[in-house]
């Protein structure tokens, strides 16, 4: 059975973690770095997520401590959010590869050569294998691996 596809804030959550325990406030500001700014995520947002997933069992609260008079609760991934990230992750890499591949493939046959063997995207200017430094699988945390 294949599970349903992960959505992109639950996926920056459970990344921030893979680096380690960490607090909500360290999580929403590691999720605005890993995504380049593009996804802000809110406290209330956080906290509805985090507790979705410890249900599930992909995170788990780790310790508490006591900051200027406030609770601080840190959650770390555990060894199933471990393996769903990166079933996850590695569903990306492939869908981002399969993309390139097809853009290229494109590209060869328009007349005039369309985009030829580069493109511009999101990523920045790409030429080369997927995976090579900027191509879209390196987002994914991927080396450039094949199959």
């Amino acid at each position: 059975m294949t599970s349903r596809a992960m959505q992109e804030p639950t996926f920056l959550i459970l990344t921030a973690l893979a680096a380690g325990p960490q607090h909500g406030y360290g999580i929403i500001t590691d999720v605005v770095r890993i995504s380049a700014e593009r996804v802000r995520l809110r406290a209330g947002t956080l906290y509805a997520a985090l507790d979705r997933l410890q249900a599930e069992g992909l995170v788990a609260a780790d310790r508490e401590e006591v900051v200027d008079g406030r609770a601080r609760r840190h959650y770390r991934l555990t060894p199933e959010g471990e393996l769903r990230l990166a079933a996850e992750a590695e569903q990306l890499r492939h869908n981002a590869e399969t993309a390139t591949a097809r853009l290229r493939g494109r590209a060869a046959w328009q007349p005039g050569g369309g985009l030829g063997s580069a493109f511009a995207g999101p990523l920045g200017a790409f030429a080369g294998p997927p995976g090579a430094l900027g191509g879209p699988s390196a987002a994914f945390g991927g080396a450039g691996r094949s199959r």
